[in-house]
């Protein structure tokens, strides 16, 4: 099986990567289109701001390929957030792919922000079997509120989604490749389960 990490150009990439290989999975780092088109399966990842990842993609040409893509695609953190419509982090436009805006937590003085650590998330979908009410660990000031697409919710100061799915794309709001076995469970479903 041929899985490829989209190059976002994010901070997050190297350790993604060792995290699959770990697991046994060869995976690639790659901006490059026809290795791209190539994939079983796909990561997208990212770190830092919505502008940064969209300037990256445009630079690389990514947008059309994955806003077309029909293999199972996973977007992480960032890489979840930039598949909705819209970010308030800099008024961004996204991927427009799942039809959601990323929005700014809404502050309550009991919350520290960015939402920083370990946090339950419950699903009942396939891409959490075996992980229902698991911890898993989050770094994010902007999230995405409950919908249509949510497969998997997490509350700190308010309910929101721990991942989204529409079609053959998913997202998930925390890191799985920092988030110890339960991240390893979540990254082998997707990759065996999946699609």
């Amino acid at each position: 099986m041929k899985i490829i990490i989209i190059d976002t150009a994010c901070a997050n990439l190297a350790s993604l990567k060792f995290c699959l290989d770990r697991l046994g999975f060869n995976a690639q780092i790659s901006k490059d289109l026809q290795t791209l088109q190539s994939a079983d399966k796909l990561f997208l990842p990212g770190v830092g701001t919505a502008k940064q990842a969209m300037n990256n993609l445009k630079k690389f040409q990514l947008i059309d390929f994955i806003k077309n893509t029909k293999k199972p695609l996973l977007g992480i953190c960032l890489g979840m957030q930039i598949l909705g419509k819209f970010s308030e982090e800099l008024s961004q436009q996204t991927l427009n792919i799942i039809d959601f805006n990323t929005q700014k937590f809404k502050a309550k003085e009991t919350f520290s922000f960015p939402h920083m650590g370990w946090n339950q998330v419950f699903s009942s979908h396939a891409l959490f079997k075996n992980l229902n009410g698991e911890y898993f660990y989050f770094v994010h000031s902007y999230c995405v509120e409950l919908g249509k697409y949510t497969i998997a919710n997490c509350e700190y100061a308010q309910k929101f989604s721990a991942s989204v799915m529409k079609n053959n794309f998913y997202g998930v709001q925390f890191h799985p490749e920092r988030s110890g076995e339960a991240g390893e469970i979540l990254i082998s479903n997707f990759i065996k389960d999946i699609g």
